[in-house]
């Protein structure tokens, strides 16, 4: 195990000349089991929010300033200690193939700006799927001993030549879309051209599919693409009255073409099911085909 041990997150741009290194083919003679992921954990033990960067997370996604972290926000943080885990363990995929297929993440109680807090990232549940192998990247954060909040993402690294049975995704893929429910939530809104460049700032995921139309298409894309944790932000954003101990659950489906212009199908949470659960959708404006599928799940809080 090659725990490591940071004073505050890495900065991106130091680990960019091997980011640009591992988008290369792994090659036969630096190739790297692919049915083992690193049994590495990489933690900020003491992690201060930079409230310049907070407020301009929450001005791009649409959060209160309200003192609060948004749910979304150390998802967010916790891509930099993934990027450095990703091209300095002996990562078994190419960061190229990897596409961002699912993000959960979980408050058990509303977490102050101002706290300062352990962030620790590890990687999880290495599993076959019919167009590849799926793994998850797991982000805890403590305040003394309590954790107070939990990510998953998951990542799907494609293979042309592997076979397995596929990995259960949740939500589940609807075929259309839903009338808004009773006291439910409508929202169209724009996601404009430059959003990937402008988020890619706050986020620091320069990932080249989201920052111009001509970068994109050389991975494949007819033109630049939304981040997916942004969409997630932004529907979240939109959604008042929301527990104080939550899980908002993702499933991406198809990727935002930018610009485009987007609607919100929701539940309101403040009608939470009997089960405890209620859905957050996104579709397409142009055609009603589905960009995201969400649930907000209520947990017992701290």
């Amino acid at each position: 195990m090659s725990d490591q041990h940071f004073t505050a997150l890495p900065k991106p741009h130091t680990t960019y000349a091997n980011i640009i290194k591992s988008l290369l083919p792994i090659g036969e003679n630096n190739k790297v089991s692919k049915d083992q992921l690193p049994q590495a954990t990489y933690t900020v033990d003491s992690l201060q929010i930079d409230q310049d960067n907070l407020d301009d997370y929450r001005k791009i996604c649409g959060f209160d300033d309200n003192g609060l972290v948004p749910i979304t926000y150390f998802a967010v943080l916790s891509q930099a200690l993934q990027m450095n885990m990703m091209v300095k363990e002996p990562f078994p995929f190419a960061m190229l193939g990897l596409v961002h297929v699912e993000n959960s993440v979980t408050q058990y109680r509303p977490i102050m700006d101002t706290e300062v807090v352990k962030l620790a990232v590890s990687f999880d549940n290495l599993r076959d799927h019919d167009k590849g192998q799926q793994f998850d990247f797991v982000t805890t954060v403590h305040a003394g001993e309590d954790k107070i909040w939990e990510g998953t993402s998951t990542y799907l690294s494609r293979s042309r030549s592997k076979k397995g049975k596929k990995s259960s995704s949740r939500p589940k893929t609807v075929s259309t879309k839903p009338q808004v429910p009773e006291n439910g939530i409508k929202a169209v809104f724009e996601a404009p051209e430059d959003i990937g460049r402008r988020y890619a700032f706050v986020s620091g995921d320069f990932n080249l599919i989201h920052l111009h139309p001509l970068s994109a298409r050389a991975f494949g894309f007819p033109k630049a693409i939304a981040h997916g944790m942004w969409s997630k932000a932004k529907c979240l954003s939109k959604l008042k009255n929301l527990p104080d101990a939550y899980q908002a659950n993702v499933s991406f489906k198809l990727p935002i073409l930018l610009p485009a212009e987007v609607e919100l199908i929701a539940q309101n949470p403040s009608e939470l099911s009997a089960d405890n659960e209620t859905f957050f959708n996104l579709y397409s404006v142009k055609n009603d085909k589905p960009h995201l599928l969400g649930e907000i799940v209520a947990v017992e809080g701290l």
